[in-house]
């Protein structure tokens, strides 16, 4: 009985298995018969004869029967063929380019299947920040592409329908939307995908993601679409995750990433960066003019911070470049997620900083897209007096209007209260750099009340419409003004290491206005073999001001190494007269243009120009105004060795500025001429292992015929000619899992080539240019145990610098250690910071002691 039970159940068994492979075989037969038929290649002519005749021909060639229906296939139309060895695939596909949506094959007989329709879809996948995606991969059914590297992708022939469009790349929140395709339309979507932190802790740090670092697409620098292999100029990029890990906090601090870059906080109020040589303010803002002459700068509304190498004069104007470059910060945009993040800073010297970031969609089709960032600090000097109290709103709205019409409006309102570093004048052989003077290193010489106030506001607006599928318009209005209720300048004169004469000049209230309205084409041509990348572009700049002035007036002499007492602002009133300082409007027209031209596969050749039109009223009774017409051109070749890979290039770039009257320690000021700048530069870019590697190498010679420059009493003279030469280096890379690097390195040798008043100081040294600056940043984000746990740690170094040009008092060279650990979650984060880890005494270019070792926790909350 068991014995029979057995013999069923294997009969069963083995009858279900060869049922299977018969099935199989079936299958396999029938899908090969198919796919054979469809790959027999024949020879077809035919000439002007209906769709019908040519199949039947072709039914006698390859022995198939077509089955069709004439009511829903057009097969009277007429065509023509003529086919050596094809596919009979390849020719159906010819003849029915949109008509058929399947072909199906039973043995001989092939069903052609007509179709309702046939559209496109094309987007644009976006990051959180703006930036195209590149690389995402987007599905549709069962078909896949790849964003590009401008995160452009499409799908064609797409057959008439509704489908579900997804978007998805590692460590990003995937997206899906629903579209409706209907015949020859063209379905247009956009996605925006932004960081998942459980993802980037899963799988991010397993290394599957490009460098966090080396987001170097930008629609700034070039005001084109170019990659940075693309571009024939020098450019780092700041990012806002590098920012966030090293807990960064002032903008001073953020430059320091910048290769070759070296930032200082001046009297004045402002920011100012040094790289090849020459000064430059914080003076863009998402490529319109901004302004840190006064005013600062707060960190958390900025998405990126962009530092362009080079005289920049093409595209920016007098007004934003100076020859070492520009200096651009990117503000956070509005983006298609809710969430929410507050971060909370505290740390050495009374620091206690918040800040929120909110973005939400405003509707549910998330055509209108708002977003606000915010952020209070409050901050104690390091010295026995000084702090640094500011206030920041930013609110900031987005407006798809419709397909071609997309709308941006933001603002931010800045509330400054601090006091500034002091300004030193050494009028003693015996004091050769800072360490020589004999004042506390932690000292001050005014108190907390000879203070600073302002306050800034910055308005930006863009409007950008879709010509044509090649051409776009942009449009661009903004407005900064700067107004400073009061400012004590802090003077202080050293007539031997101990003994120093306090003195101070006040500005306030000052307003400075600054209105820009622009306008942008950009679009693809082809000419004969040739295809242009242009842009045509025109600028208006209206500056105004007011600015009220109270001339320096000597306070007291002290002996530094005796008690004395800090002076405060009563001591200054008591003796100050303010009256109005000549403040002539200014206005600025200019027309420029640019063409990114395709001469061979891998060669293209830049050709740019910039005409500006300056003109400054007279001043009654003190200046006669004055108009200048400049010519600002900009030439680029780039070769591509391995295409999207590696690159080699050289520019020549023009720069120009029309110089304002300087003030002079005397009280006095001088008028400058403008000043004209140019610069060669080669090199090489490379960007590989999906840019898991990124290196740029380059030599420049910048030149100047009429050079200013700053003596040993600290004023400035127009007399010479300059010559800044060096190298610049940057390496970005991932090597390992987990793992990322940044390092920069800059040699610069900038020097006073002919002093026409002053020959001794020919060859000199140029002040404020070090000859050598280094940095460099690793972190690494544990893989698999301890997922969300890391560290990092940098260092940065400067090298000697003249104060002026006789070379008589110097900087000393310096060189910092950072340290951070984080650990990171979905939904909140913890780091801890040490800065200047090993307590080195350091001076800034104004001969300022700087900040000791110190320490700041953030802790951050995402929901």
């Amino acid at each position: 009985m068991n014995f029979l039970l057995f013999s069923i159940r294997l009969f069963s068994l083995v009858s279900k298995t060869i049922l299977l492979l018969t099935l199989t075989i079936f299958i396999s037969l029938s899908a090969s018969a198919q796919s054979t038929i469809l790959k027999k290649r024949i020879n077809l002519q035919v000439n002007n004869v209906s769709i019908s005749q040519a199949l039947e021909e072709i039914e006698t060639k390859v022995g198939c029967n077509f089955i069709y229906s004439p009511d829903l296939l057009d097969v009277n139309r007429k065509i023509s063929l003529s086919n050596q060895n094809a596919t009979l695939e390849d020719i159906l596909q010819e003849i029915f380019p949109n008509e058929i949506r399947r072909i199906e094959v039973k043995g001989n007989q092939i069903n052609l299947q007509p179709s309702k329709g046939k559209g496109t879809i094309m987007g644009k996948v976006l990051t959180s920040d703006g930036l195209p995606a590149a690389y995402v991969n987007v599905d549709i059914d069962n078909r896949k592409v790849q964003a590009d590297e401008n995160g452009h992708f499409s799908f064609t022939n797409v057959e008439v329908g509704t489908y579900k469009v997804s978007a998805k790349y590692v460590g990003l929140k995937g997206q899906e939307q629903e579209v409706t395709v209907a015949s020859n339309e063209i379905v247009k979507i956009s996605f925006t995908l932004y960081e998942d932190m459980r993802a980037l802790q899963e799988v991010v740090v397993n290394g599957e993601r490009v460098n966090r670092f080396a987001n170097k697409t930008t629609e700034y620098v070039s005001r084109l679409p170019l990659t940075n292999l693309e571009n024939p100029q020098v450019y780092s990029v700041v990012t806002k995750q590098l920012m966030q890990e090293q807990v960064t906090v002032t903008v001073a601090d953020a430059l320091r990433n910048a290769g070759g870059a070296v930032a200082v906080t001046n009297p004045s109020g402002g920011v100012s960066a040094y790289f090849r040589g020459f000064g430059t303010g914080i003076n863009a803002r998402n490529g319109m003019e901004s302004t840190s002459d006064r005013s600062a700068v707060d960190l958390a509304n900025i998405e990126r911070i962009e530092v362009m190498k080079g005289p920049s004069g093409t595209l920016f104007g007098a007004s934003v470049s100076s020859f070492g470059g520009v200096v651009n910060v990117v503000t956070k945009k509005p983006i298609e997620a809710k969430r929410t993040e507050v971060s909370y800073t505290t740390g050495s010297f009374g620091l206690n900083r918040l800040t929120i970031d909110v973005n939400t969609p405003l509707d549910k089709e998330k055509k209108v897209l708002f977003r606000v960032n915010a952020a209070s600090n409050r901050e104690r000097s390091f010295l026995d007096y000084g702090f640094n109290n500011t206030f920041l709103f930013a609110p900031s709205i987005t407006y798809h209007v419709n397909e071609k019409l997309t709308l941006n409006v933001d603002a931010e309102l800045l509330q400054v209260h601090n006091t500034q570093p002091m300004n030193y004048v050494f009028r003693s052989a015996d004091i050769k750099q800072p360490s020589d003077l004999l004042l506390d290193y932690r000292k001050t010489l005014f108190h907390d009340n000879v203070d600073v106030k302002n306050y800034a506001t910055r308005v930006f607006a863009e409007a950008v419409y879709k010509l044509s599928a090649n051409f776009k318009s942009t449009t661009l209005f903004s407005f900064v003004s700067e107004n400073v209720d009061h400012s004590y300048q802090r003077l202080v004169i050293w007539s031997s290491p101990s003994m120093a004469t306090r003195a101070s000049y006040v500005y306030g209230p000052v307003y400075n206005g600054y209105t820009n309205i622009q306008q942008n084409f950009n679009g693809k041509v082809k000419t004969g073999g040739l295809t242009h990348n242009l842009l045509i572009g025109a600028n208006y700049r209206h500056y105004t001001s007011s600015f009220l002035f109270a001339d320096i007036q000597t306070i007291d002499k002290i002996d530094v190494t005796k008690p004395f007492k800090p002076i405060v602002s009563q001591q200054i009133d008591k003796l100050v007269s303010f009256e109005p300082f000549p403040s002539p409007t200014q206005q600025t027209a200019s027309v420029y243009a640019s063409d990114m031209i395709n001469v061979l596969p891998r060669l293209s050749a830049m050709l740019s120009l910039r005409v500006d039109h300056y003109k400054r009223q007279a001043v009654e009774g003190d200046e006669d105004g004055f108009k200048q017409t400049s010519f600002a051109p900009k030439f680029g070749l780039v070769y591509e060795l391995i295409p999207k890979s590696l690159s080699l290039f050289a520019n020549y770039m023009s720069g120009f500025q029309n110089v304002s009257p300087v003030s002079q320690p005397n009280g006095t000021r001088q008028v400058l001429d403008p000043l004209f700048a140019t610069q060669a530069e080669g090199g090489i870019k490379a960007e590989l292992f999906e840019k898991k590697l990124s290196f740029t190498a380059s030599y420049y010679r910048i030149n100047i015929d009429n050079a200013t420059r700053m003596n040993e009493e600290l004023f400035t003279i127009q007399d010479g000619k300059q010559l800044s030469k060096g190298v610049d280096l940057e390496l970005i890379t991932q090597p390992l899992p987990g793992l990322n690097i940044l390092a920069g390195y800059a040699y610069n040798d900038n020097r006073i080539v002919r002093a026409a008043l002053d020959a001794k100081i020919d060859g000199n040294k140029a002040g404020n240019a070090p000859e050598n600056v280094a940095n460099f940043w690793a972190s690494y984000t544990f893989q698999n145990q301890l997922k969300g746990l890391g560290f990092g740690a940098g260092m940065n170094y400067v090298d000697k610098m003249y104060k002026a040009s006789d070379n008589q008092f110097f900087i000393p060279s310096y060189t910092l250690a950072n340290a951070v650990v984080f650990y990171n979650r979905q939904a909140w984060g913890i780091q801890v910071k040490a800065n200047n880890i090993f307590n080195k005494k350091y001076w800034d270019s104004w001969a300022n002691s700087q900040a000791p070792a110190n320490l700041a926790v953030n802790l951050s909350f995402r929901f």
